[in-house]
């Protein structure tokens, strides 16, 4: 295989390699504590797919090309699928390295369900955003159009050629399956390849990339001018949001635990004296109490970022309205969508993996100071860990103002070109539709770092130009499920919430039977248990909502999709 596989002049065959079942999937050895082992008799196949961005040896910008690992199960256990996996923030990585797995989910995919699968490093090694700058702080065009568009579709033709040479014939039906990063990399090609992949998975995708990155910084630039700096803690933060819960959460005259519809929320803490201090008018005289200015601080972040830092009354506009509208938003004062009541501002599951979520006391999320920097091509305003020749990060974005956080903005959407049209906000999906493709999407309205609205924008977008909603549908269904965070089962500020979620395949598996036996997936049925409790929700085909009739609201039954 490493000697005959040569689609093209820049593809180089970086390693081939076999495991049996039982085998442990490594490249190391010895073999570290706890590795997993593979399911099945499968073969690894790692390509590079140049020409990559020359530079010094040291640089971030420096890139030998694509990497992409493939993932090839036994002759007679191929489904004949090609099940492709997406990936996760800047998705940097091993993919195309001769020492590390980049993927053991892609393993598993082959070991288990059959499918050839892969996965790709987007053309660079480095976690973070500065492989996107050069060394002299111009901005890599070369490797930001790999990572926007050029390595996804790269890894579906470059999979496609491994797979009929290996088993004699090109794969019947080929998905995408991702989230996140991943999401967005199946609307893209979608938008751009529409014959690249029958059908796509495309959760809580993040397009709009630089509008809603540039809005993660809002609450930390929020917390330096508002607040000189210094953040409410969490558990100020987690007192407000769970008060909103408690005030927007009761369904059949019980409390969920969570909101059903945060769009219906208005819940303002300036007007609460439950959780303001005694100094500033309230009647809360714990440790965790807000001050009246703090308050006013979490209501700019559930409304989003604005030009000048300004936020209106809640009751009068509480910053879902653009979200409805087939226009995208960010041309006015109201730049982009906040995070959702009763979200976790802070990202508590985020932060078990030392990250800050978007409203996070510890600092910045990290790559929305990555992305400003970026779009004001000035290395210092990233964090440390942004290495650039022309200067380091030194955590400037902390200086900004509203007025300047609001012109990274802009610069974000001029710079899109240059930027590989990384927002991947076109809502003309004409192409994919005509041939054939189906999407499914699910957004959680208690996203920690996607704010949930973007998605509900772009689908109106979307189905402005496809004919309306119920021809989108024919092709592209959307479902919003409260409660849920970004991939996480319970995202809201509430750690005893019960959440209903999906199972980890369910997506894909509704996905290949509506490709393939053109079963399209309708109202979904939900659960999720901690100790004996069980609770069941449904979740509805956008834009019908989840509408309580009656009965136990803790119990699907209970709900129609209207």
């Amino acid at each position: 295989m490493k000697t005959a596989f040569k689609p093209d002049a820049q593809t180089q065959v970086v390693l081939v390699k076999a495991f049996k079942q039982g085998d442990p999937l490594t490249l190391t050895s010895p073999v570290p504590a706890g590795t997993p082992v593979a399911a099945a008799n499968v073969c690894l196949v790692k390509l590079n797919v140049g020409p990559g961005n020359a530079g010094p040896a040291d640089a971030p910008s420096t890139s030998a090309g694509i990497g992409i690992e493939v993932w090839l199960p036994a002759t007679d256990r191929w489904n004949n699928r090609f099940h492709a996996l997406g990936g996760a923030g800047w998705q940097g990585g091993p993919a195309g390295s001769a020492t590390a797995i980049a993927s053991l989910a892609a393993a598993n995919v082959a070991g288990v369900e059959g499918a050839v699968s892969s996965t790709t490093d987007t053309g660079h090694a480095g976690p973070g955003g500065a492989f996107a700058m050069n060394p002299d702080g111009t901005i890599n065009q070369v490797l930001w159009t790999d990572f926007a568009s050029r390595a996804i579709h790269e890894q579906a033709i470059k999979t496609k050629a491994l797979s009929t040479a290996f088993y004699g014939k090109a794969p019947r039906y080929s998905y995408w399956d991702g989230g996140s990063t991943g999401g967005r990399q199946g609307l893209k090609l979608a938008q751009n390849h529409p014959d690249d992949f029958d059908g796509m998975v495309a959760l809580y995708p993040a397009i709009n990339w630089t509008r809603f990155i540039t809005a993660e910084l809002y609450p930390q630039i929020v917390y330096q001018r508002d607040l000189a700096g210094t953040p409410p803690t969490t558990a100020q933060l987690d007192l407000v949001s769970n008060a909103a819960i408690a005030a927007c959460d009761v369904v059949g005259g019980q409390h969920l635990g969570y909101i059903l519809d945060p769009a219906s929320c208005t819940y303002d803490p300036t007007k609460d004296a439950n959780v303001l201090c005694v100094a500033s008018g309230g009647t809360n005289a714990t440790a965790d109490c807000v001050s009246t200015a703090q308050a006013v601080a979490i209501n700019k972040i559930w409304y989003g970022m604005t030009a000048d830092g300004s936020v209106p009354d809640p009751a009068l506009d509480n910053g879902w309205s653009k979200a409805f509208s087939s226009t995208l938003m960010g041309d006015g004062t109201h730049r982009w969508f906040g995070m959702a009541r009763g979200t976790s501002l802070w990202g508590s599951f985020f932060s078990l993996f030392g990250l800050n979520g978007p409203g996070s006391p510890n600092g910045a999320f990290p790559i929305a100071p990555d992305v400003v920097a970026l779009e004001l091509q000035n290395p210092t305003i990233a964090d440390p860990s942004f290495i650039n020749l022309t200067g380091n990060g030194q955590s400037l974005w902390k200086s900004l103002s509203y007025a300047q956080l609001s012109n990274a903005y802009d610069r974000g959407v001029a710079l899109q070109s240059q930027f590989g049209n990384i927002n991947t906000d076109s809502a003309d999906l004409s192409a994919y539709k005509n041939r054939g493709g189906k999407i499914l999407t699910w957004h959680g309205l208690a996203d920690e770092l996607i704010f949930p609205q973007g998605t509900v924008n772009y689908y109106h977008r979307v189905a402005s130009q496809a004919g309306g909603m119920t021809a989108t549908q024919e092709f592209f269904r959307l479902y919003l499920v409260p409660g849920l965070g970004h991939g996480t089962p319970n995202g809201t500020s509430n750690a005893a919430a019960i959440v209903p979620n999906f199972t980890s395949t369910q997506m894909y598996d509704l996905l290949t039977a509506w490709v393939e036996q053109g079963q399209a997936p309708d109202r979904i049925d939900l659960q999720a248990s901690a100790g004996a409790e069980t609770r069941s929700m449904p979740a509805c085909v956008y834009p019908k909502a989840i509408t309580y009739v009656s009965g136990d609201p803790k119990r699907t039954e209970s709900y129609d999709c209207l």
